[in-house]
């Protein structure tokens, strides 16, 4: 009996048996069963006919706008993929697209937007919230007002932050010039929230990040007072309600 695949998978998660599957991509075989090893959808890439080949699974962290699971299903056998008629494409409307619903995993040059939750003399740690996709299409983090209004509130720091992609954005990585000069205290605070770009994939633990460009750096920052701050240079902002400036290593705005 065929097995069927989940859409999505998560890493660990079991998709099928390697007596029907291959592992390629994104997955690996434990105790003869394919798992997993990232979160993504699933696709199933058939062997051609007559071919002892299997079907090999593969887990990628962009979508894939074929159905998941299906692979190149939809290809003669001859590999080449049918064109419909002109008759057959004016008279059925294309079908809309499909939103994606999962969370698109930090990969390198990702632009990532992340709240400080610790600094220390050599790095600071920040708490990813959500990646950038270039692709313009949808996914879990289409409300990106919504998650920066919770982002900046104290109270939500503690419960959420643990759930989070955690990454490090270390001395030398703050700025591209006089990073001898750089003091993290006057680079970030805790709370303030970060535009950076993923420079390495890093550790089990952390990502490793960069603001050593014009448009990376803070973005919104609350004041010693509690007040939202504004940017008035490339390395200060400051509270409107007091006038008072502090120092942050500040993105430039759109």
């Amino acid at each position: 009996m065929a097995t069927s695949l989940p859409p999505l998978a998560v890493p660990g998660q079991r998709l099928g048996p390697t007596s029907s599957y291959s592992a390629g991509p994104g997955t690996h075989v434990l105790n003869a069963h394919v798992y997993a090893s990232i979160a993504g959808p699933v696709v199933a890439n058939p062997a051609q006919p007559g071919a002892k080949q299997k079907s090999v699974l593969t887990v990628s962290r962009t979508y894939n706008h074929a159905s998941p699971g299906e692979g190149t299903s939809n290809l003669s056998p001859n590999g080449v993929k049918p064109v419909p008629t002109p008759a057959a494409s004016s008279t059925k409307p294309a079908p809309p697209k499909s939103k994606l619903r999962y969370n698109t995993l930090p990969a390198v040059d990702s632009i990532v937007l992340a709240r400080v939750t610790r600094v220390q003399k050599r790095q600071a740690t920040v708490s990813i919230l959500v990646v950038l996709d270039d692709s313009q299409l949808a996914s879990d983090n289409d409300d990106i007002e919504s998650i920066l209004t919770s982002a900046v509130n104290v109270e939500n720091h503690s419960s959420s932050d643990e759930l989070r992609f955690q990454a490090l954005i270390r001395k030398e990585d703050v700025r591209a010039v006089e990073k001898d000069r750089v003091v993290m205290d006057e680079m970030f605070r805790v709370g303030d929230i970060v535009r950076g770009s993923v420079i390495s994939l890093g550790d089990q633990s952390f990502y490793y990040l960069t603001t050593a460009r014009n448009d990376l750096g803070v973005v919104m920052a609350r004041s010693e007072a509690g007040n939202m701050m504004f940017p008035v240079s490339w390395k200060e902002m400051r509270d409107p309600a007091t006038g008072v400036g502090e120092s942050r290593k500040v993105a430039r705005p759109f």
